[in-house]
Order: structure tokens, then C-alpha cells, then sequence
């Protein structure tokens, strides 16, 4: 009868059941520290030090003056000032800083640079676009329509 207290866990003081989903952490791979393989995360990540391998977040990647990734970068916003080898796509605001090199595609809802930063690659700049189709029909080979070249050649 008295015992109705809320539980007061982290995670229902959230209002979130599962703790998975929320993004208060923060991983940092400090200067010194080399990585081979994938990193996964839900919070924030900062790398310092060298990632051989794809990072993924559901929240902000950081990669620091002394960071060095070689592998993709999958995030919802990013800072770059170190040195990236690979494709970045970030869904909301991509921050190259000054001291940012990036050798790769990028992939972003919007994108900002610092003069001094350098970049190589193509740059699509947008909402991504998941499935390209044609009226109802996903596309494949002799599902687009027929350029009126391709139509002429065939008629004569």
C-alpha cells in the first residue's frame, strides 16, 4: 500500500526502458591508442588516437587533431581535425575544421569547412536518398525508360 515509490534506475529516470538507446555516453580513444576493426556505439565517440576499421554511432563522431581513421564513418554529426581514409556519411552536419584531412566520398545533410582544411573526393550534400525508383517500380536492368536516341537507332 505505501511501497508504490517510483524505481529511480538510470533508466526509468530517463523515461527510457531501454538503456541501449540512450546517447549520454561518451567513448573517447585517447592519443596512443590504435584500434583494428569496427566500433559500434549509441553515445558520442571521440577518437584521439588511430581507428583501422568503420566507426558507426547513432550520435556525434569526433575525430581530433590527433585522430587518424582509416575505414568509413557512419553518424549522425561530426567534427573532423584529423586525418580520415575513407567514406563519411553523416545525416545531419558534417564540421571539417582547419586542421581536418580527408581522403574519401562524402556523404552529408550539411556540411561545413574551415579555411585550411583539405578534402579529396565527391561531395553529395542533401536528404540521403535510400531507394532510387522509377514511378512504382524499383529500377533494374530494362525497367527505365528508353532514350529517344536509343528508340530512333532501333526504328531505322
Amino acid at each position: 500500500m505505501f511501497n508504490n515509490k517510483p524505481d529511480k534506475t538510470p533508466e526509468t529516470m530517463n523515461n527510457n526502458k531501454n538503456p541501449e538507446t540512450t546517447s549520454a555516453s561518451i567513448n573517447l580513444i585517447g592519443t596512443g591508442t590504435s584500434i583494428e576493426g569496427d566500433l559500434k556505439s549509441n553515445g558520442d565517440v571521440r577518437v584521439d588516437g588511430n581507428i583501422y576499421g568503420s566507426i558507426q554511432t547513432k550520435a556525434k563522431a569526433v575525430i581530433g587533431s590527433t585522430g587518424v581513421v582509416e575505414g568509413d564513418i557512419n553518424a549522425q554529426n561530426s567534427d573532423i581535425s584529423g586525418t580520415i581514409k575513407g567514406k563519411i556519411t553523416v545525416t545531419e552536419l558534417l564540421f571539417l575544421k582547419s586542421t581536418a584531412r580527408v581522403s574519401g566520398d562524402i556523404v552529408t545533410g550539411k556540411l561545413e569547412v574551415e579555411v585550411g582544411a583539405s578534402f579529396t573526393g565527391s561531395c553529395n550534400m542533401g536528404p540521403v536518398i535510400k531507394d532510387m525508383k522509377y514511378g512504382d517500380k524499383d529500377t533494374k536492368y530494362g525497367d527505365k525508360p528508353a532514350s529517344p536516341a536509343l528508340v530512333q537507332e532501333k526504328s531505322a
